[in-house]
């Protein structure tokens, strides 16, 4: 490689501006959070984790060749903010608010979120080519964020569920239990449809619940207990 070659525009194409809007939420999230609007928090997440679903499909409908693995490198440096980081602020805010000891613990959960999160992606990186590509070794990431964000969104929180569901799915990022890549062809846009109601400034509520937040939360334990169950009883 040349130096007139190491500049970003040799690099940059559409999917990576892409990424670069689930960053844009992601930190959005994370500032929200510190600001304790924990919905708001929880909504960029996830406009944060529909911009990561769309920059993939966008690098295979544009035949993108990337020959250094830009674009796999800056998806996992936004993932990493996106649902890493903002998921574990927004979890430390969230339990400042009961108490001074809960804020303590939320906030070691936080880091413990954060280390997995950047472990699992950097083993990703680093054996993407050499596994089978039709599964994910550990649980993905983004799966972090959707959890909580749709948790804290759905109208039933409970900061102590919370916890525990952190620590599981940071212990199950750095596993070697296999996860299906979601292209399930009716559930998918069943998701998709839960989502826009999610995101759109007019809540669907029942009885104090958000029904798509509580669908969606339900999904999203239901895919992690898939792999689960996939790996231990085959």
């Amino acid at each position: 490689m040349e130096f007139k070659e190491t500049g970003i525009r040799c690099f940059l194409e559409v999917p990576d501006v892409i990424s670069l809007l689930n960053l844009l939420f992601g930190f959005l999230a994370i500032l929200m959070a510190i600001n304790n609007q924990l919905s708001l928090s929880a909504t960029f997440i996830i406009l944060a984790l529909v911009f990561d679903s769309v920059d993939g499909w966008v690098a295979r409908k544009l035949s993108r060749v990337d020959k250094y693995g830009f674009g796999k490198n800056i998806d996992s440096l936004a993932d990493v903010v996106s649902f890493g980081v903002a998921p574990g602020i927004l979890l430390y805010s969230v339990g400042t608010m009961f108490s001074l000891e809960i804020g303590y613990l939320t906030a070691i959960i936080a880091l413990f979120i954060v280390i997995c999160g950047v472990l699992r992606l950097t083993r990703f990186n680093v054996i993407a080519d050499f596994v089978d590509s039709n599964a994910f070794i550990g649980l993905p990431i983004p799966v972090t964020g959707f959890l909580l964000a749709t948790f804290i969104l759905s109208g039933f929180f409970n900061i102590t569920v919370a916890m525990v569901l952190m620590v599981i799915i940071g212990v199950l990022m750095i596993s070697n239990i296999k996860y299906a890549k979601f292209y399930h062809p009716i559930l998918l846009p069943i998701i998709a449809v839960l989502v826009l109601l999610l995101i759109i400034p007019f809540p669907i509520d029942f009885m104090g619940m958000n029904i798509p937040a509580a669908i969606l939360f339900i999904i999203t334990l239901g895919y992690i207990c898939t792999g689960l169950i996939n790996h231990y009883l085959p």
